[in-house]
């Protein structure tokens, strides 16, 4: 089988993880032929180096791969296609972020006709698919995977207050929340502390964390070691007990998944696909504002509800089983060999 996967592959410069990269990767492990595109830091040389690949190497592949983001990104994927046409190539689409829906409301035109296009459109979350489901139907769900085997489990028979924050440094994240929370908890545990991890993506939110910081009087509780290699993931995990996840905008976070994979008590806000992912009380807390007095009152009963640190830790770590790549690959191979096998009948 020969492949081009497009879209955004930066995880060497900036530490973030695109799942199409670890696809690609696993894909060409097995004896695949596959084409990644593009790796380009600035936004115009990302375009212009999916466009051309994209041609030029048209008889290096037999199907395509488009990363469906919202906002400029969604640019990138529809010259990408446009391209792909014009090569004469089936494609999937892969649709992803939270802030997709929205997007679509704002342009319906946009988004049908592209959806429209693809031979087959996949998603991580089921959120994704009722959204977009009034644009194209079917929308097959895929989960999104990690490799359960790289994630230490200990089950958080007796959670401690210590926690750990792991996305962007972007707005849509709101780290500053996290902050909110960990100041309202210390009032309680003196002992309480955070790690935020992540990279910064330039909108002034990290210059924001650390005024939060200075203004809540958490200096020495809260750790900022930057980004970190994906491979160091599972052991920033298993330092801490309880994860914090405070986005606004968000569908189906695999940083949740890593959490869970581990056994840290997760709590989260109910934002986009978060409550088409998780189970509130089964495998997360799921608070329905983005409050911090919600989260933290969250946080506690973690800390001192008998058992529920454990059934959390259990039903995470199911659920993360459950996204394991030994069941994810196989649905990637069967729906790329089905679309081969279509256009060559």
């Amino acid at each position: 089988m020969r492949i081009l996967i497009l879209g955004t592959f930066l995880s060497s410069a900036v530490g973030t993880r695109a799942v199409s990269e670890d696809l690609g990767e696993r894909l060409a492990a097995s004896g695949w032929s596959v084409t990644m595109r593009s790796r380009a830091r600035a936004r115009t040389a990302r375009l212009l180096d999916t466009v051309v690949s994209a041609w030029r190497r048209r008889r290096d592949y037999s199907v395509g791969l488009v990363d469906v983001f919202s906002g400029r990104a969604f640019i990138l994927a529809e010259a990408a296609c446009w391209t792909l046409r014009r090569a004469k190539k089936p494609y999937i689409l892969a649709v992803h972020g939270g802030a997709l829906p929205a997007f679509a409301r704002r342009w319906p035109r946009r988004v049908r006709r592209l959806v429209e296009s693809a031979a087959v459109v996949v998603t991580p979350s089921r959120y994704l698919a009722s959204e977009l489901g009034p644009f194209r139907a079917p929308i097959h769900i895929v989960p999104n995977p990690i490799s359960l085997e790289r994630y230490p489990y200990r089950v958080r028979t007796a959670p401690r207050p210590c926690l750990i924050w792991l996305r962007s440094f972007h707005r849509v994240y709101d780290p500053v929340l996290a902050c909110h929370v960990l100041a309202r908890l210390s009032r309680d545990y003196p002992e309480a502390r955070l790690v935020m991890i992540g990279p910064d993506k330039g909108d002034g939110t990290l210059k924001r964390v650390h005024g939060a910081i200075e203004a809540l009087g958490l200096g020495g509780r809260v750790e900022l070691p930057g980004p970190i290699a994906k491979s160091d993931v599972p052991r920033w995990l298993s330092g801490s007990d309880i994860f914090l996840n405070t986005t606004f905008i968000d569908n189906a976070p695999v940083s949740v998944l890593e959490a869970q994979a581990c056994g840290l008590g997760v709590v989260s806000t109910n934002a986009g696909g978060l409550p088409h992912m998780l189970a509130d009380g089964q495998d997360a807390l799921l608070v329905p504002d983005r409050d911090p007095d919600a989260l933290a009152a969250a946080v506690r009963r973690i800390l001192t509800e008998p058992g529920l640190g454990e059934r959390l830790s259990n039903g995470g770590r199911t659920r993360a089983a459950n996204h394991d790549w030994e069941l994810v690959l196989p649905m990637w191979r069967r729906l790329f060999h089905t679309l081969a096998l279509r256009e060559a009948s």
